[in-house]
């Protein structure tokens, strides 16, 4: 993290003669501000910040998005910051995370961040901070962290003359910082009603996207939280920070019940190993919105049919005959479903409910309602109907791979909400539905305190039968799991080839979990100043370590003890010959370092007479050691 400087107001006179000025401009604020002697409200008063007095005061009506700045008249490039809390016992706390700004709009829809103070402030003394910022602003300010009603006694701007330039920008951390600015600052209230304003993000230190656009909240029990999820849509598609998708909508996931702030990160990484056609693009990223820091969130996907999302032809209204009628459909096993529209959902004959999420809202026709509807009741009538084996069977109408593929990596991160909501989608010309992407693995990683202990329980969540499940879907999927004879074949070759060839292995997964732990640092600590919440069992919460680090180390003990279950006969049954390509090509990679497991998946380094997996490179056999 960045360290403030810390110095009395005197001291700063000493520095030499090519320190940038002092700035001077007109006071600008937010307009109600609050006298708590009195408590009555004050008009304008954000000049008492530069007035030289520790004993005056700038505090405000509302408690939170509120500030005061400078109109500096013409652009200057900051240099550095200073403040001074109010001169009273609480005034020192309510600067930490505050947010300095420059902007050269005077809404400041286009501002972005200069520096956010980490430290209390010291009362009757200046603290000052060097800023690292080459663009210029007319328009500068300090907006107070939440619930602080800003509560400054001074603030203090410098800097030179100048546009500047965007050949180096200020980040909060080494996360990339996503700025959302809305008209009239105001916050998101409702997944209805969009917001408007712009959306700037920051990576490497220069603008990676910055276009107009809105916001509102999204998610179901997570908008409960003090830490909102939200929903960002840009006016024109874009592809912030590389991502493979270029869409208007994103997603910002709030992790907060997930202390660990990686389950959703670490969760789609499994599913990548485990080949799954489409993973949700998911970057951790540093959230302020209205100059008011928010925390560390996850910048996702928003699923959809979209290239480099679901990439299923977009039906038309008038796809109302065939072959057009065919496709392409995204639907999802939706516990909320009765919450959506009329002929937007509808329950299969066996109770399942069902959100139809394209063809969207505007295009859908009955045609289309009716023929998703078909297609899904087709499916259970195979699969409770038909021989398993015959060739008209459900296998002829439900891709078995996906949906095998969906259910090792749910079993694999434990997730409760495995047949809460599952996504499934089909492709005009194609007679099966896929399933996928996996989504919202918050409470997986044993984080559910209803279901906990997950990782250490031998058996599968579906047989344990307490996992959180859309009405019928349980009965759905253990007809495939259980009840269909292949599928136990199945399940072992697609785990086995998993373990042996794409890194599901107790310490390739905590490799990547310990270089994600190591990714977050910054942004994790700045999180926790936000949300002090390490200490406490929060939404679901099993327990609470006290610590970022014993939050993420929870996920280590849990993948040491699941992976092993899994690979148990009567689950997985993991084979260690199985998808490995065989002794005689071995030497396709003679080049890479040879590394040696036993038949459980656990490196060894110095491995002693018996039998292994030898890797090398991509390649992988099973070997005896003498």
């Amino acid at each position: 993290m960045r360290h403030v400087m810390i110095l009395a107001l005197c001291a700063f006179a000493t520095l030499g003669a090519t320190a940038a000025q002092k700035l001077t401009g007109t006071p600008i604020g937010t307009e109600n501000g609050w006298n708590y002697s009195t408590n009555s409200v004050e008009k304008d008063i954000a000049s008492r910040l530069f007035d030289g007095d520790y004993n005056t005061y700038f505090a405000t009506e509302e408690r939170s998005y509120t500030w005061a700045g400078l109109d500096l008249g013409q652009p200057y490039v900051i240099k550095r910051v200073g403040w001074s809390p109010r001169n009273t016992s609480v005034g020192p706390d309510r600067v930490v995370l505050g947010v300095f700004q420059g902007a050269n709009s005077p809404d400041f829809l286009d501002a972005i961040p200069l520096y956010i103070i980490t430290e209390k402030g010291i009362r009757g003394a200046m603290s000052y901070a060097d800023v690292d910022c080459s663009r210029g602003f007319r328009y500068v300010r300090y907006v107070g962290p939440s619930d602080a009603r800003c509560n400054l006694s001074e603030l203090e701007f410098y800097g030179d003359e100048g546009a500047g330039d965007d050949t180096r920008l200020y980040q909060l951390t080494n996360l990339p910082t996503v700025i959302v600015n809305t008209v009239g600052s105001q916050e998101p209230f409702d997944k209805e009603t969009e917001i408007p304003g712009n959306i700037i993000i920051l990576d490497d230190n220069k603008i990676d996207t910055e276009h107009a656009g809105g916001i509102r909240e999204r998610g179901n029990s997570s908008r409960r939280f003090p830490k909102k999820p939200w929903r960002i849509k840009f006016e024109k598609k874009q592809s912030p920070l590389d991502a493979p998708a270029k869409a208007k909508k994103w997603t910002l996931i709030n992790n907060y019940g997930d202390k660990s702030l990686m389950r959703n990160i670490v969760g789609f990484e499994i599913a990548r190993r485990l080949k799954m056609k489409y993973v949700p693009y998911c970057r951790p990223v540093d959230v302020i919105l209205n100059g008011e820091y928010k925390g560390c969130y996850q910048l996702c996907d928003q699923v959809e049919v979209n290239p480099g999302r679901v990439e299923i032809t977009e039906m038309e209204v008038t796809d109302v005959r065939m072959p057009e009628l065919g496709g392409g459909y995204l639907i999802e096993v939706d516990a909320y479903a009765e919450k959506e529209p009329p002929m937007t959902w509808f329950k299969s004959d066996k109770g399942v409910p069902v959100t139809i999420k394209s063809p969207k809202d505007d295009v859908m026709r009955p045609v289309h309602y009716g023929y998703a509807q078909t297609l899904f009741n087709n499916i259970e009538k195979a699969l409770w109907n038909k021989s398993f084996t015959a060739a008209d069977g459900y296998r002829s109408l439900l891709d078995i791979e996906s949906f095998l593929a969906h259910f090792i990596v749910n079993e694999t991160v434990g997730n409760p909400d495995t047949y809460w909501s599952v996504y499934m989608y089909k492709e005009r010309g194609d007679d099966l539905f896929y399933t996928g992407p996996i989504w919202d693995l918050d409470l997986a990683f044993d984080n559910d305190k209803r279901l906990f202990p997950v990782g250490s329980d031998p058996r599968l969540l579906l047989e344990r039968g307490d996992a959180l499940c859309a009405s019928g879907m349980d009965k759905f999927a253990k007809r495939v799991i259980f009840t269909d004879p292949s599928t136990k074949k199945d399940l072992q070759r697609i785990w086995s080839t998993a373990r042996n060839c794409d890194g599901i292995s107790v310490e390739s997964l905590i490799r990547y979990i310990d270089d994600t732990e190591a990714l977050l640092q910054e942004s994790q600590h700045l999180n926790f100043m936000r949300w002090k919440i390490l200490d406490k069992e929060v939404h679901e919460n099993p327990r609470a370590a006290g610590s970022f680090e014993g939050e993420v180390e929870y996920l280590r003990e849990y993948i040491r003890e699941r992976i092993p279950n899994l690979d148990k006969p009567e689950q997985f049954d993991y084979d260690p010959t199985i998808g490995n390509v065989g002794i005689d090509d071995v030497n396709a990679d003679r080049d890479a370092p040879v590394e040696y497991y036993n038949l459980q998946g656990m490196r060894v380094d110095n491995p002693a007479d018996g039998l292994y997996i030898r890797r090398q490179g991509n390649t992988a056999t099973k070997v005896l050691v003498k």
